[in-house]
């Protein structure tokens, strides 16, 4: 870690307030009637927008009919990490942006802070979701990493009946989610907790276990059936500019994880923070420095308001927090001595190709005295190239993979995640990682697993189709759709 001029800011007092849950668990008056207000479609289209394919109106009921540890096995059985995705979770543009209440001028049913009620009883009561497992088959999964995709993958393999043995490089397990959400958002608590479920089914955990280094590929090739990669992306982009390397300047996913690994009111940052970036990770970081005691927290972007990736619910929670925004500016130069204490900007314009480019005499300086760089991470293709010579990658240096199954180049190896999608949710790389697991398993087996299904068409002529785990739908990507088409003429029926 850097050894910066940076130091706690706020009281333990302090924290408590800005650090806290942003959305609280529901009472159980408030689940009760929100459970209530769902209308239990037949075809519901909050289960074809979830990228795991929960049965969303199933676990409602059982929360409205006060079968909580009901609704959480309904929830798990889907996506392991359902606790953590309720909290994480970008709702608006899954399954609460296709809730049918929106077509009724209505407010969307709070999806994702019931799933979080649910599952939340489930921690409390200390209750198996799984209290029924297979007998092991004999055969062995080896997982790489174990973020959100190898957790997704070794649970499933787990309740197949397979011996699921995950090699995490960290002290702990649990990758991203352990180590890289906003804290207001979700705490290490619950990242420990989903590990601690997935563990219960059997699936084994070796950390402090890097492949490549102290655990040889050719070993694992030889000792185990299978091989799923869920390794997730590396460092940060470089900004590219003259005094990057000056102390105070740190990757937001360092500082994100300073936060979840230290105490809180131990946690050192700026009085005046820049954040690089303006997607969803550039958010979490500003809007944590600000609620750790930055007088200002600053988002420099080089695109338009327009532009930025971070959701809108996460641009309007950053002006909440009154972090500040230099939009169409880019870095020149990180100015101080050893350690940062300004940086050169310039205003930016984008060229009719879509290329930023500086304007000539519209630089200008503004003091900062922490930078953290959210410009995106790196894809580590060339390491992954090194130990698997076979493996092949696409021209954005991501892990090329037959898309229904997870199966690389490499007919035993397996991959999901950030590796492969490039960053996405959580919930797409649980996703990605139970795909991985059924293929498998159709592999050593020569059985199909059943995937998630909507259970009200169960026995209906055309079949329990509908759910959103083999092709989800994306709110925006609808509507884009649909606009495009009344836009050229076409007709929708």
């Amino acid at each position: 870690m850097i050894k910066m001029p940076l130091k706690p800011r706020a009281s333990q007092k302090e924290l408590v307030r800005t650090m806290g849950d942003i959305e609280p668990r529901y009472r159980p008056q408030e689940a009760k009637v929100e459970a209530d207000r769902c209308l239990y479609c037949f075809d519901a289209p909050c289960i074809m927008a979830c990228p795991t394919g929960i049965d969303i109106p199933g676990f409602i009921k059982k929360i409205a009919n006060a079968n909580l540890v009901g609704s959480a096995r309904v929830i798990l059985e889907s996506n392991i990490l359902g606790a953590s995705c309720a909290r994480v979770c970008p709702t608006e543009v899954l399954c609460e942006g296709a809730c049918v209440m929106l077509d009724r001028d209505e407010k969307p049913i709070k999806i994702g802070r019931l799933q979080r009620y649910a599952t939340d009883a489930l921690w409390e009561k200390k209750a198996n979701p799984f209290p029924e497992l297979p007998k092991r088959n004999g055969k062995k999964i080896a997982l790489v990493g174990s973020g959100p995709a190898s957790l997704g993958c070794a649970a499933e393999l787990a309740r197949l009946g397979y011996q699921a043995v995950v090699f995490e490089k960290d002290a702990e397990p649990g990758g991203l989610n352990r180590y890289g959400i906003a804290y207001y958002k979700m705490t290490p608590e619950v990242a420990k907790q989903e590990v601690k479920w997935v563990k219960d089914l059997g699936v084994e955990f070796r950390c402090k276990s890097e492949v490549g280094k102290n655990v040889p590929v050719a070993k694992l090739m030889k000792d185990f059936d299978a091989l799923f990669l869920g390794v997730g992306l590396g460092q940060a982009h470089r900004l590219g500019v003259p005094g990057e390397d000056k102390k105070g300047v740190v990757e937001a996913l360092e500082f994100i994880r300073w936060i979840h690994t230290k105490t809180l009111h131990q946690v050192p940052v700026g009085a005046r923070v820049a954040v690089i970036g303006c997607g969803n990770t550039a958010i979490d970081a500003v809007t944590q420095a600000k609620r750790l005691g930055a007088k200002e927290a600053v988002i420099i972007y080089r695109r338009g308001e327009d532009d930025m990736p971070a959701y809108e619910y996460e641009y309007e929670l950053a002006k909440a927090d009154a972090c500040g925004f230099l939009f169409h500016t880019a870095v020149v130069e990180v100015l101080g001595g050893k350690e940062v204490t300004a940086l050169r900007l310039a205003k930016t314009k984008t060229d009719k190709n879509g290329k930023t480019e500086i304007v000539k005499g519209t630089e200008f300086e503004e003091p900062f005295d922490m930078v953290i760089k959210a410009t995106g991470q790196e894809k580590q293709a060339n390491l992954w190239k090194k130990l698997f010579p076979k493996l092949k990658f696409d021209p954005k240096g991501r892990i090329e993979v037959k898309k229904e199954t997870g199966q690389t180049s490499i007919p035993k190896v397996f991959a999901g995640g950030d590796a492969v999608n490039g960053g996405r949710e959580v919930v797409n790389a649980v996703a990605e990682g139970k795909k991985a697991a059924l293929a498998i398993h159709a592999m050593l087996s020569g059985k199909t697993g059943s995937s998630p299904v909507q259970a009200s068409r169960i026995g209906h002529r055309d079949g329990a189709k509908g759910s959103g785990f083999l092709r989800p739908v994306r709110v925006p990507e609808l509507e884009a759709a649909y606009f495009a088409g009344k836009k050229n003429g076409a007709h929708h029926g």
